[in-house]
């Protein structure tokens, strides 16, 4: 009888413990609602004007609450029920089979992507291909600064500077000496690098916080140069008529000798972006093959080292100092080819083009996505590049919904959508051997 009776007490007990949390929740985003949606200044005939909008600031703080104590009920208080809804929510390391055709599904789609939005949505087809561009760009950089903060553990807040000069060394080198994509790619590329190795360097001894705002100021030191060296870069006015690159000699134009003219077809504007999405799909997947080689390298296995435990990695003779370097480099390398590509995507750069909110977004996607994975960051780049375009037409609130989401995510999955990661070495079962080696002394 007296088990019987605890039941509905401990279910009572939830459900007042759940209410009390969700009275409280609704209070804060009452509060906080107030100040964000509730107030807004808007220019009137003799200045300024402040607004009030308190009947969607109620139904904002009802809603929290309401979700607060459904989240609560069926969530969190439940005794016996799932913690989160990463305990609901798939792992796709878990489900081998699920991860091993997933890779190769989500290839496929990107390659025929093109060719599906046209048969699908004809009337929007350039803007799809052209969001897919969008997100392959922001995986590619995923991917850069995954090798710095995933795989070597080194936390870098000012990576939008290596993806700048990427950019900038392809606009002054066309610009000055005539140069065209693809002979500049490969020099934003090594350029980009070289910088890389020079903010290494200071940064050897610095970790945590202490390297972040070194990284920081090292991001907003490049924007700065760029926006004050008006001789070289033009200041704020930025560059201006970046070329274009060809399909082998080729250019997407209306012209006599064009692509189009050349095989016969009629002219249409979206097969330059088709074109441009190939190129950054390309580079992406060159992005990927080159991480997963290098992380069955010695090289890769230094940085896993070093991101676990920087004195034990001392300790076995690794020179940090080149693994630190070549992390650096190699990460800004890639943030380099992307930074050429956005210049001549965009055929118009400035400084206001690399801000801090670029390198905070990229590394929203590498944390996101879970530190180390690949397939994690693409993931994270459709969830927070796609779905910002997604809620576009949310005007003043788009950035606030974006931002809950993303609180959502790292508290449902913190350690990133995909949590876990395959080691790159682990030791072999040796049960077997062990118990060989017992049988063996027993018989003795």
């Amino acid at each position: 009888m007296a088990a019987l009776n605890a039941a509905p007490a401990a279910e009572e007990n939830i459900v007042v413990a759940s209410l009390k949390d969700a009275i409280l929740a609704g209070v804060l985003a009452l509060i906080l609602f107030s100040i964000i949606v509730g107030l807004r200044t808007d220019a009137g005939a003799g200045g300024l004007r402040i607004t009030t909008e308190w009947d969607r600031v109620l139904w904002m703080a009802a809603a929290t609450a309401v979700g607060r104590f459904l989240l609560n009920i069926f969530f969190w208080k439940r005794a016996g029920g799932p913690k989160g809804l990463s305990d609901v929510l798939p792992d796709f390391n878990k489900a081998g089979h699920v991860s091993r055709f997933l890779g190769p599904l989500m290839l496929g789609i990107a390659v025929t992507l093109p060719f599906i939005v046209m048969v699908l949505v004809p009337g929007q087809s350039r803007y799809y291909v052209d969001l897919g561009v969008l997100v392959l760009t922001y995986v590619m950089l995923g991917w850069g600064l995954n090798i710095v903060v995933g795989l070597a553990g080194l936390l870098d807040l000012g990576y939008v500077a290596f993806y700048a000069v990427g950019a900038y060394s392809y606009a002054l080198l066309s610009q000055y000496f005539d140069l065209g994509f693809w002979v500049c790619l490969p020099l934003a590329g090594i350029l980009a690098a070289f910088w890389g190795i020079i903010l290494g360097f200071p940064v050897l001894r610095l970790r945590g916080d202490y390297l972040a705002i070194v990284t920081l100021a090292f991001g907003e030191i490049i924007r700065i140069v760029l926006l004050n060296w008006f001789e070289l870069t033009n200041g704020p006015n930025g560059i201006t008529q970046i070329p274009r690159p060809t399909f082998f000699g080729l250019d997407f134009t209306r012209d006599e000798g064009g692509f189009a003219d050349f095989f016969g077809l009629e002219y249409a504007a979206i097969h330059r972006i088709i074109f441009l999405y190939y190129i950054i799909l390309v580079l992406a997947l060159i992005t990927n093959w080159v991480t997963l080689r290098l992380r069955k390298l010695p090289i890769g296995r230094a940085w896993e080292a070093l991101r676990e435990d920087e004195i034990a990695c001392r300790s076995l003779g690794i020179n940090t100092t080149n693994t630190k370097l070549s992390a650096f480099a190699i990460g800004a390398m890639f943030g380099g080819f992307a930074g050429a590509f956005f210049a001549t995507r965009q055929g118009f750069i400035s400084p206001e083009s690399f801000t801090f909110l670029e390198s905070a977004i990229i590394l929203a996607i590498v944390v996101l996505g879970g530190l180390g994975s690949q397939m994690g960051v693409v993931f994270a780049s459709l969830v927070m590049i796609g779905g910002f375009e997604m809620f576009r037409n949310l005007e003043e609130f788009r950035v606030l919904v974006f931002g809950l989401l993303m609180v959502l995510i790292m508290i449902w999955k913190p350690r990133g959508l995909v949590s876990t990661r395959n080691p790159t070495v682990f030791l072999k079962e040796r049960k077997a051997v062990s118990a060989d080696l017992v049988s063996q002394g027993e018989g003795h």
